[in-house]
């Protein structure tokens, strides 16, 4: 563990339906190591995706302030906010997200099409981050063609083909089977413990928040 790369303090978020205002989180604060591995549990609607969205520049809080890697995210325009995420942040969902009409090799190598790269250079780096995720031999398969493990394997790819700073996965788990399951909690373990990858992840799933470094309820939006 070195310097907190995520600092969350005092943060506040709400939404409004209709004329009411829904609390979602109140008084967050957190702390991230570079090359920790954090999983997020709590109960449905306790503001565990929210606080991800937050730490992802994908939401702003109500108040408070969130940096990470030394830039604070709300001071950042939209065109600028989308930049950093590009580069700092990878995702991985609980539905995977691949596009049907692409190999598991052209969904990896969308985020590089941002990069001044060329063509070769694409491709280099996306059968890169399909070796490590172990899909080599699949490279050129649809997602109808994959299980649901292998396509979670081609996002997890996608989502390291950047060598992003932070990997962000709300629920990675929570579509598999016991079996694949495991496979992407050991690939998740791995990418942590051989890249030092910091990961937060959300997470219902116990055996998943087992190889977290540390474990954060939030009930309520609060954390306890």
């Amino acid at each position: 563990m070195s310097d907190p790369l995520i600092e969350v303090k005092q943060v506040y978020k709400s939404y409004h339906r209709d004329s009411r205002e829904i609390p979602v989180l109140q008084d967050i604060s957190l702390t991230v190591s570079q090359g920790e591995f954090l999983a997020l549990q709590g109960p449905s609607g306790s503001g565990k995706t929210t606080l991800l969205n937050l730490i992802a520049g994908i939401d702003h809080p109500d108040s408070g302030t969130i940096r990470v890697a030394g830039i604070e995210l709300d001071s950042l325009g939209e065109s600028d906010l989308a930049r950093w995420r590009a580069q700092h942040v990878g995702f991985i969902f609980q539905f995977y997200n691949l596009l049907p009409v692409l190999t598991a090799l052209e969904n990896v190598e969308l985020p590089l099409l941002l990069r001044p790269l060329s063509k070769k250079q694409r491709r280099e780096h996306a059968e890169f981050a399909l070796q490590v995720v172990g899909l080599t031999d699949r490279m050129h398969h649809y997602p109808r063609q994959l299980s649901g493990g292998q396509e979670q394997r081609v996002a997890i790819a996608r989502a390291i083909v950047t060598d992003p700073t932070l990997l962000v996965a709300d629920e990675p788990t929570g579509d598999l089977d016991k079996a694949s399951a495991l496979e992407i909690l050991n690939l998740l373990s791995r990418l942590n413990s051989e890249f030092s990858k910091t990961i937060v992840m959300v997470t219902h799933d116990p055996r998943a928040a087992e190889r977290a470094h540390k474990v954060r309820n939030l009930d309520k939006g609060v954390l306890v």
